[in-house]
């Protein structure tokens, strides 16, 4: 059997300056394991950031939405699997590969749940408790849709597993619990990192387009932020991350220790260095990156249960899960001056990663499931009669849409 895996990505992979960039990196690194040779075409504008995929040996296709020259594209490459970057890019180009190469299985990588970090969104705003009004809204019922169209969704986290298969009552056989996949952290690696005492400051980190993260920072501006400064007066705050825009950079107050860094070239490099990573995530999906970072580099974290979900499974965090912002405060004052407490959460983190994140556990059961599917492909499908209910041309509202604009354009 060939082995060639088509990806659509949503935008060009940047794993420097988002925790989704350096997942699409180690999807296209497990395939390769597996000798399928690859091609990321993406609609999306390159910028400065973009990892240069050729460089391993990956294949870059620009490509245009609302566009019949994808059709053409796409069944030149002929390829036997096909990747969704995000249900965005299923919905503007899933019901092409289906016409085109109705033979290629079709995976959707869902990053995170939009439909959950939406419904946590508008629940923060109403300032209600999350339920499923909120859970239950229109970006949900487009993903939940993409998913059923798909032969295959890879999902992140466990909780976000559950909570398909519990809630929106999705059947377990389309879906592929598939987290971050990582290399172990060695006792040599380990013994390099710098120690407590030669640690200072706090640390928070993240993508600003992503709007949870801009939410956090200005929620440690506002109000944890203060609550940590009382007691630690000459501690300062390092805010990192990419894009970092006007109201971003207005938070910036020296007089406060709330320092605005920007973009981090080596994340490795500013996390080390910092004692405790903060990050009071309210409303989000997914497994959070910067968690990994901190715990990759011996950094203990205080985080919301937001932030947590799907981390740390049955073992004990690296740090501290808090939604209160004085107990959140405090715990943060306590790891800072507490060195044995420090300690013991640092080691909690390296186990963490060692036993829940290892890529070995992973990558074979993951590919032997998707062979296993395409030998069965058509059996598979005859199980998922929503999917092909979706299928159907009067479900197909964004396929009329997309030849409508076509036309038009033309």
């Amino acid at each position: 059997m060939y082995k060639n895996l088509l990806i659509v990505g949503y935008v060009w992979p940047e794993p420097e300056s988002s925790a989704a960039g350096s997942r699409m990196l180690q999807i296209i690194e497990l395939f390769q394991s597996k000798n399928y040779n690859i091609t990321f075409a993406s609609p999306c504008a390159k910028n400065d950031n973009a990892f240069n995929l050729e460089s391993i040996q990956v294949t870059q296709i620009p490509i245009e939405l609302n566009n019949s020259s994808f059709d053409v594209f796409v069944k030149k490459l002929n390829p036997n699997v096909v990747l969704f970057d995000r249900f965005m890019m299923e919905e503007q180009f899933g019901w092409r590969v289906a016409e085109q190469c109705p033979n290629a299985l079709r995976i959707l990588d869902t990053e995170d749940l939009h439909g959950l970090r939406k419904g946590r969104q508008l629940a923060l705003k109403a300032n209600k408790p999350f339920g499923l009004e909120y859970l239950f809204n229109d970006t949900s019922k487009r993903e939940i849709a993409s998913i059923y169209r798909c032969d295959l969704t890879l999902i992140i986290s466990e909780v976000e597993m559950d909570l398909l298969e519990l809630k929106f009552k999705v059947p377990k056989t389309i879906l592929c619990y598939l987290p971050f996949l990582l290399e172990k952290i060695a006792t040599s690696d380990i013994e390099k990192l710098p120690r407590f005492e030669s640690r200072k400051h706090f640390i928070s980190i993240g993508n600003f387009l992503h709007e949870p993260n801009y939410n956090a920072v200005l929620y440690l501006k506002e109000t944890i932020w203060p609550l940590i400064r009382k007691q630690l007066p000459k501690a300062e705050l390092h805010v990192y991350g990419a894009y970092v825009s006007q109201k971003v950079t207005q938070l910036h107050n020296e007089k406060t220790g709330f320092l605005v860094k920007g973009f981090a070239k080596d994340v490795s490099s500013v996390m080390q260095i910092s004692k405790i990573c903060l990050a009071p995530i309210r409303f989000g999906a997914g497994l959070k990156g910067k968690l990994v970072d901190a715990m990759t580099y011996g950094t203990p974290c205080v985080t919301t249960r937001i932030g947590a979900e799907g981390m740390f499974g049955e073992l004990d965090p690296n740090g501290f899960i808090e939604d209160d912002p004085q107990e959140f405060a405090d715990k943060c004052v306590a790891l800072y001056i507490n060195e044995k407490l420090w300690i013991e959460k640092q080691k909690n983190g390296f186990k963490i990663i060692n036993q829940r994140f290892q890529k070995e556990q992973f990558n074979s059961v993951f590919i032997d499931r998707i062979e296993e599917i395409i030998k069965h492909l058509e059996n598979h499908r005859l199980s998922n009669f929503t999917g092909q209910m979706l299928q159907h041309q009067s479900m197909q509202s964004t396929k009329y849409m997309s030849k409508w604009i076509e036309g038009k354009n033309k």
